[in-house]
């Protein structure tokens, strides 16, 4: 195994890769042999513009969080922040205060639309800020076009009315997803690609893993990309996701509001059937469930997926390595079909 491929969102995915290097660090360091590449596909749907400025919160969790600069409490934004420029411009009357971007973490916004309008492509811009943090993977955005994810209110609230269209991350931080809606919409995907560096991290890869990210918003998004389903259908590595949802709870955020939106209950079940098996035109081959949630194995092989078990909760780098661990030892042990 040279070459891993994950898709991940932003402080889930994170964590879960840092766990995946320590335990690739740890197998070197045992076995002697050389270090694996690994590439990192992330979710650019709850990008923004605001103050002026290109925010790309899951790019950022991942290189902060891998370059040892994140928030640990939060899980995002950079630890020792500061917010004296966000309460400036709040009273301009400008901004959202509900959104307030930290001191630390503006110079990084600035760099980027900085490069951005002299031309360069959200993937140069992003491979130019991690040589700061050195994340040790190969971080990628999933298109360089410029996809946002809105969602669809089903009722007024504040200064909205029921059936307009809202930035996610506004329903997402300032509601907590706790308003209603119909519907997200990726913004700008009929106009999107995925990149060559995306195609190329999928159909070289020797192992491709789906993190218990936001099945929804996060992955769902990667996967929505032109593109990027069929490089994942046609690459001759096995997909082994890890559920995101343990006894009907999710690990992490507010999973379980995305899935009622789009109709798919919130379940280690529900969300594999959501991926759908790669044999039967979906993107797994293996699913990774908590232990919590062995039942649904003799289901999921009758959905085309082979299933297994393991604990998934994320409490510290050590379990997060035993759960990479896992995904791996799952990827060497499914049957992989041939490419499409």
């Amino acid at each position: 195994m040279k070459r891993i491929t994950v898709l991940a969102g932003g402080v889930g995915g994170a964590r879960f890769i840092r766990g995946l290097l320590a335990h690739l660090a740890a197998v070197a360091a045992e076995s002697g042999q050389s270090a694996v590449d690994v590439n990192v596909i992330a979710n650019t749907g709850d990008d923004m513009w605001l103050n002026g400025l290109r925010v790309c919160p899951d790019l950022d969790t991942i290189m902060y969080t891998l370059g040892g600069g994140v928030d640990e409490n939060q899980g995002w934004g950079r630890s020792g922040e500061t917010r004296r420029a966000s309460a400036e411009i709040s009273a301009y009357g400008r901004g959202w205060d509900w959104f307030t971007l930290g001191d630390l973490d503006l110079g990084t916004h600035i760099v980027r639309t900085d490069m951005l309008r002299e031309g360069a492509t959200l993937t140069q811009a992003t491979e130019a800020l991690c040589r700061r943090w050195r994340p040790g993977v190969r971080l990628l955005p999933m298109s360089d076009g410029q996809v946002e994810t809105n969602v669809r209110l089903a009722r007024d609230i504040d200064e909205h009315q029921a059936g307009e269209l809202i930035h996610f991350e506004e329903w997402w931080v300032r509601y907590r997803a706790g308003v209603p809606v119909t519907e997200f919409i990726q913004v700008g995907l009929d106009s999107a690609t995925t990149t060559p560096e995306v195609i190329d991290a999928i159909g070289s890869a020797d192992v491709i893993l789906i993190p218990p990210s936001n099945p929804v918003v996060s992955v769902g998004t990667i996967l929505a990309v032109p593109g990027v389903r069929d490089a994942l259908r046609s690459t001759a590595a096995p997909v082994v996701g890890l559920s995101p949802i343990i006894g009907g709870t999710a690990v992490r955020g507010m999973a379980e509001q995305c899935l009622e939106t789009v109709g798919v209950d919130a379940t280690a079940l529900g969300v594999a059937g959501l991926y759908g098996a790669r044999s039967r035109g979906g993107v797994l081959d293996g699913w990774l469930m908590d232990d919590a949630d062995a039942e649904y194995v003799p289901a999921l092989e009758d959905l085309g997926i082979r299933g297994s078990v393991a604990p998934l909760w994320m409490t510290d780098i050590h379990t997060t390595a035993a759960m990479a661990s896992e995904a791996l030892a799952m990827a060497s042990s499914v049957s992989r079909p041939a490419p499409l």
